[in-house]
């Protein structure tokens, strides 16, 4: 609900879809810039912890960002205070897979929860703009944003309750006198961890950023692209439906592309897969390409419904498949840290493209702005093509404590 409501809020008081979307990029960029450090704290510290700060700093900073829209305080004033409103969104998604990842581990089922999560996302893009939009049209232009602080507040505080299945914080590993291993040796483990050996005699994990795994850093430029085709269409949507006279059109568009995404979530739930995650993600991202590349051509609400319905049916894979080789390719003492670069990533693709496909919508012709989810999509396309092979988990395996007369095996978590 966040960006819809910013952009129908900021455009009602300012005339400018291109105010509107840079405002709406300013709290993408911020929640990009600091959803990896949030992830970062709730694997050192705890989610909890991070939790509930977060959801209050949010709603107090949407809030103020609301009164001063209203008040027609300057284009500057209103990014100062989208900065906190963005930095503070809380990464409930990234936290609840990591709830799952730590709950089934390396159950097969893992595969089917990451679809489950991706099916309930959608279901919130589903519904979220359609409840935004109707507020913003019907009720009032600020109440689509008050929804969304009150309706964020109350359920990150109800998440933050669950501590049953929270994952462990990050500790370091210090094994018995027998397991010793001599000073100044380490040996890298799956992704993000490393075991050091310090002058004491004792092992310890060392965590490492996310982001230092070449895999990861792929699937981020292909969340980039993802997040191009959200910010992309919440503008131009937004856009086409007023020029015909039916801006209340704007939420059943987005609804009808979000509910796409939701039944192809649910069907890739559904399939046991045997093709290797890193070859359904190149296929389904080409399908994802393809499919965005004909939303500029659409210039009657049925056609474009139906295009926005084929683009959602194709995100779902990508994202799941994204999530589902993302707990392959890191240590679980960096896996929030992980989902947050991609939930950022998403988020600064978003940011970008709603500030483009605003000066485009203002600058050319409606509908222009369908030009950005082609260009992201392809352009995060090449990238995994060439990269693919960055995408292979690397082998598990056991770190061998060398030097003392034998070797000595070091169990690592």
């Amino acid at each position: 609900m966040l960006t819809v409501s910013i952009v129908l809020l900021v455009q009602h008081t300012t005339g400018s879809y291109g105010a509107a979307g840079a405002v709406a990029a300013v709290t993408g960029v911020a929640m990009a810039l600091f959803a990896p450090l949030t992830g970062t704290w709730a694997d050192r510290f705890g989610q909890r912890t991070v939790l509930l700060p977060g959801v209050l700093v949010h709603a107090a900073a949407a809030l103020t960002l609301t009164v001063l829209a209203l008040s027609h305080a300057p284009l500057w004033v209103l990014f100062a205070a989208a900065v906190p409103t963005g930095a503070s969104v809380p990464q409930i998604g990234p936290m609840v897979r990591a709830h799952w990842a730590a709950t089934l581990r390396d159950s097969p089922l893992l595969t089917t929860a990451a679809a489950f999560e991706s099916v309930t996302d959608e279901l919130t893009f589903v519904l979220g703009p359609l409840l935004a939009t109707a507020l913003c049209t019907a009720v009032d232009p600020a109440a689509g944003l008050v929804a969304e602080a009150v309706l964020t507040l109350g359920g990150g505080l109800l998440f933050a309750a669950q501590a049953g299945t929270q994952p462990q914080q990050s500790v370091s590993v210090r094994p018995q006198e027998s397991d010793s291993v001599p000073p100044q040796r380490s040996h890298s483990l799956r992704g993000s961890a490393k075991v050091t050996a310090g002058g004491d005699g004792h092992a310890r994990v060392e965590r490492v950023p996310a982001l230092r795994v070449p895999g990861v850093r792929v699937l981020a430029v292909a969340f980039l692209g993802i997040g191009s085709v959200f910010g992309g269409m919440q503008v131009s949507l937004a856009a086409f439906t007023r020029s015909i006279g039916e801006p209340g059109l704007n939420g059943v568009l987005y609804g009808v592309f979000a509910a796409g995404n939701m039944l192809s979530g649910i069907v890739c739930g559904a399939i046991a897969w045997k093709a290797a995650p890193q070859r359904r993600l190149v296929v389904g991202y080409a399908a994802l390409a393809l499919a965005a590349s004909g939303l500029w051509t659409a210039h009657s609400v049925l056609l474009l419904a139906a295009i926005g319905l084929l683009v959602g049916a194709c995100i779902a894979p990508a994202l799941i498949t994204g999530y589902t080789l993302v707990d392959r390719l890191v240590a679980p003492t960096a896996r929030t840290e992980a989902f947050t670069w991609l939930t950022a990533a998403v988020a600064l693709g978003q940011a970008a493209a709603v500030t483009l496909a605003g000066q485009l919508e203002d600058r050319l012709w409606n509908g222009a702005g369908f030009l950005v989810p082609l260009a992201g999509t392809g352009l995060a396309l090449v990238t995994v093509v060439t990269l693919r092979t960055r995408l292979v988990p690397r082998p598990e395996g056991r770190t061998v404590a060398r030097g003392v007369g034998h070797r000595v095996p070091l169990a690592v978590d």
